[in-house]
C-alpha cells in the first residue's frame, strides 16, 4: 500500500511539474537568484525498486526547471536509510546533464529510516564551504520520506533551521505528519506536504517552483499581515512596526507596553507609548538629568524662607529649625536656651550658661570634683576645728592628722604617741608546698584565722593581706580587699591548696615589691602605719632567702617567722626581726600551731608581745580607767567630726543664700 502510494506521488508530481512549466528551451528556465539545494531522499527497504525509479525521475524533472550553474543554482543529492551516503555534493556537477547522470547511477541502500541522522549529515557535511556551500546564498533542503523516522528529528531539525537551512518535508502515503511538522520550516502550510491526492501534489509543485523563481507572495497573494509583509523565496512572513510585537496568529500586531511589563527604570511614574517609555515624577518632585530618578523640590533653595538658623525642606513645603542650644519661637525666629536661668542644672555652687548647655564652677577655696558638678573644700584644716595634736594635712574634701618623726598616730586619729599596736598593715605568707599536705593546709588556714581574731580589723585600723606560695606565688587577697575579720576569715577558708615546691625567697620578693604597695592597699609610709610580715613554712626553701629577707627588714617591715616540722631553723632566724625571741616561733607538729597563734601578738611596741597574753579583769580599777580614757577619746573624736560637719553645713547654707 505504501509503495503504491509513493509511486503514485512521484508519477503525479511529474505530471504536475510537466504541466506547470513550459516544454523546452533555456529561455523557459526559472531565472531565480543563486541557491544551494540538497535533496534528502529516503531509500529504506520499504521503498521498492520501481518506486525508487519514479523518485529519480521526480528529482530530474525538478532539476529541469532550475537554472543550474556554479554561479546560479547548485544541487546536491543525499540518500539515507540506516546510514547516510552523499551521491554528489553542491560542487560536484556544474551542468544539468552531469547531475542527471549522477542521479541515474544511485543504488538504493534499502535499510532502516534514520531521518534525524540524515538531517544532521546535511547540516554538518553537505552545507559546508568545502562541499560547495556559498556564503549569503539560501540553503534549501527537500526531504522526501515514506515512513516514520526511527530516530529523533525535532532537535536536530531545529538546529538546522537555526543555522538558516529552509526545510521542505514531503511525506508519501502513511508518513507521520507530526514528524513532518517537526522537520519542516514554518509556516507549515508552505513547507509540509502529505501526498494523498492530486491537489496536494499540485500545490507542492507550484509553491516550490514559486520559491525557486522568486515570486513575491506578499504582492501576489492575500497575506493578511496587519503591518508589514516580508517575502522569502516561496513564502512570506509578517512583521510589526517598531514598538509592536507579532501576536500568536502570526499576522496581527500588539503594542508593546514597557511600563506594564515592568521593563523600565522610572523611579516614580512611567508613561508608555508603543515600544518606548518616558518617566515623570509625583507632585512635589522634579525629574533629574538622567530622566529616570526624581528629587524632592527644595523650597529652601528659593531663598525666601526667612529662617533665623536652618531651613529644612519637606514635601511641598519647608520648616525652620534652630541650631543646638536654641529653641524656635514663632516658626522662624530662634532664642538661646539658658539652662542655668531655667534651673535645669545640678551644679552645687556656680552655673555658667552657654546656649543649650551649662558648665559648673566652684567658689573660692573649693575645687570642682570629678563629676564636674559638686565642689570640695580644699582647706578643711583652715576652716574647721580639726583637733590634730601635731599637724593637720588637708586633702580634697577631708583632712588627716600627722605626727612628728618617731611618733605614731593613735586610735583617736588626732593624738600622737610612741607606740600603737592595734593599727598595722599585715601580710601573711603561707607555705602551700606539696610537703604540707591537704589536711595540714586546713590547719594552717585555721592558724591564720586565729591570728585574725586577735586583731582589730577595719579600713582605718588593721588591714590584712594573704599570699600563698609554692613553686610560684599567688596573692589570695590584698590589704585593701576585706575590712572586717569575718570577711577575711571567710576568704581564708576558700583558699585552694597549691602544692608543688617551696620558693620562700620568691614569696618574700613578692611581699616586698607587690603586697606592701599602695596599689594593693598598703597605706603611705608617711602615715607611719607599721608594716608587719608573717612567714609560715614547713621546710627548707628551694631558692635563696637572704637578699629579700634583708631588704624587707631594711624597708621597715617587722618580720615574724613561724616554722613547723622540717622547717630550717637557720632560715627562720634569718627571716625574723630582732629580738628573735619575739619574732621567731617553731613547733614540730602541725597540731601545735594553734598554741603559737594563742601566744603570738603582732605589734611593734617594745613593752608588748612578751610571753603569755595577759587577760585583764574588766572590773579591776586599772581596766575601768582604761575604758574611761578610751571612751573619752572616742567622744572627742566624734565631737571633732560633728564640728567639721556643722561648719560645712553653714558654708553650704551661706552659698545658697548668696545665690538667691
Amino acid at each position: 500500500m505504501k509503495m503504491s502510494a509513493l509511486c503514485g506521488f512521484v508519477l503525479t508530481t511529474l505530471l504536475v511539474l510537466a504541466s506547470a512549466r513550459p516544454k523546452a528551451g533555456p529561455e523557459q528556465k526559472c531565472k531565480s537568484g543563486p541557491m544551494d539545494l540538497v535533496f534528502l531522499i529516503d531509500s529504506s527497504r520499504s521503498v521498492r525498486p520501481h518506486e525508487f525509479e519514479t523518485m529519480r525521475k521526480f528529482m530530474i524533472d525538478i532539476l529541469g526547471t532550475l537554472d543550474i550553474g556554479l554561479n546560479a543554482t547548485r544541487v546536491g543529492v543525499v540518500q539515507y536509510s540506516s546510514q547516510v551516503r552523499s551521491e554528489f555534493s553542491l560542487k560536484t556537477h556544474p551542468r544539468l546533464d552531469a547531475m542527471v547522470k549522477g542521479i541515474n547511477e544511485i543504488i538504493p541502500l534499502a535499510q532502516g529510516t534514520m531521518t534525524g541522522l540524515a538531517i544532521k549529515y546535511v547540516m554538518n557535511a553537505a552545507f559546508i564551504h568545502e562541499e560547495g556551500d556559498r556564503p549569503k546564498v539560501p540553503n534549501v533542503a527537500v526531504i522526501v520520506t515514506d515512513g516514520r523516522p526511527q530516530d529523533r528529528v525535532s532537535e536536530v531539525a531545529a538546529e538546522a533551521r537555526g543555522k538558516g537551512i529552509e526545510i521542505y518535508a514531503v511525506g508519501v502515503a502513511r508518513a507521520d505528519m507530526a514528524s513532518l511538522r517537526a522537520m519542516a520550516s514554518p509556516p507549515f502550510e508552505d513547507h509540509v506536504f502529505l501526498v494523498e491526492s492530486f491537489d496536494l501534489i499540485h500545490q507542492f509543485g507550484l509553491q516550490f517552483q514559486d520559491k525557486l523563481c522568486g515570486i513575491d507572495l506578499c504582492l501576489a497573494s492575500e497575506h493578511s499581515c496587519e503591518h508589514i509583509c516580508e517575502s522569502s523565496p516561496g513564502s512570506f512572513h509578517c512583521l510589526c512596526l517598531p514598538g509592536y510585537t507579532l501576536r500568536e496568529d502570526g499576522k496581527t500586531c500588539a503594542a508593546i507596553d514597557l511600563c506594564a511589563m515592568g521593563k523600565h527604570d522610572c523611579e516614580q511614574i512611567c508613561i508608555s507609548t508603543p515600544g518606548v517609555f518616558t518617566c515623570d515624577c509625583n507632585e512635589g518632585f522634579k525629574l533629574d538629568e538622567d530622566k529616570k530618578t526624581c528629587t524632592m523640590i527644595d523650597y529652601c533653595s528659593f531663598g525666601n524662607h526667612s529662617c533665623d538658623h536652618e531651613c529644612e525642606s519637606v514635601l511641598n513645603d519647608y520648616f525652620c529649625r534652630c541650631n543646638h542650644g536654641y529653641r524656635l519661637l514663632d516658626a522662624k525666629r530662634c532664642e538661646a536656651i539658658d539652662m542655668c536661668a531655667e534651673g535645669k542644672h545640678d551644679c552645687e555652687q556656680i552655673c555658667i550658661s552657654t546656649p543649650g548647655v551649662f558648665t559648673c564652677d566652684c567658689n573660692e577655696g573649693f575645687k570642682l570634683d570629678e563629676d564636674k558638678k559638686t565642689c570640695t573644700n580644699t582647706d578643711l584644716c583652715g576652716s574647721v576645728q580639726h583637733g590634730c595634736e601635731h599637724q593637720c594635712v588637708s586633702t580634697p574634701g577631708s583632712f588627716y592628722c600627722d605626727c612628728p618623726e618617731g611618733q605614731l598616730l593613735q586610735e583617736d586619729g588626732r593624738s600622737c604617741g610612741s607606740c600603737k599596736s592595734a593599727n598595722i598593715d599585715l601580710v601573711l605568707l603561707i607555705d602551700g608546698s606539696k610537703s604540707v599536705r591537704p589536711q595540714n593546709f586546713e590547719l594552717v588556714k585555721k592558724f591564720v584565722n586565729q591570728v585574725v581574731d586577735s586583731l582589730d580589723v577595719s579600713a582605718q585600723g588593721t588591714r590584712v593581706g594573704l599570699v600563698q606560695y609554692s613553686s610560684r606565688v599567688r596573692t589570695e587577697f590584698p590589704l585593701n580587699r576585706h575590712h572586717t575579720a569575718d570577711e577575711i576569715k571567710a576568704a581564708v577558708m576558700k583558699v585552694d591548696y597549691m602544692e608543688k615546691g617551696t620558693m620562700t625567697g620568691l614569696a618574700l620578693k613578692h611581699m616586698l615589691e607587690t603586697s606592701f604597695s599602695e596599689a594593693e592597699g598598703a597605706r603611705p609610709a608617711g602615715r607611719n602605719i607599721p608594716r608587719v610580715g608573717l612567714v609560715f613554712t614547713d621546710g627548707r626553701s628551694q631558692d635563696d632567702i637572704t637578699e629579700f629577707a634583708k631588704k624587707a627588714k631594711e624597708a621597715g617591715i617587722t618580720m615574724y617567722a613561724v616554722g613547723v616540722g622540717k622547717a630550717v631553723e637557720d632560715e627562720l632566724r634569718e627571716i625574723a626581726s630582732q629580738p628573735l625571741e619575739k619574732h621567731f616561733y617553731y613547733t614540730t607538729d602541725f597540731s601545735a600551731i594553734s598554741t603559737i597563734a594563742e601566744n603570738l601578738k603582732l605589734n611593734v611596741c617594745p613593752a608588748e608581745s612578751q610571753g603569755e597574753i595577759e587577760v585583764k579583769d574588766p572590773c579591776a580599777c586599772e581596766s575601768l580607767v582604761e575604758f574611761q580614757q578610751a571612751t573619752m577619746s572616742s567622744l572627742e573624736h566624734l565631737t571633732s567630726k560633728l564640728s567639721a560637719m556643722t561648719a560645712r553645713l553653714e558654708q553650704l547654707q551661706n552659698q545658697l543664700l548668696s545665690r538667691k
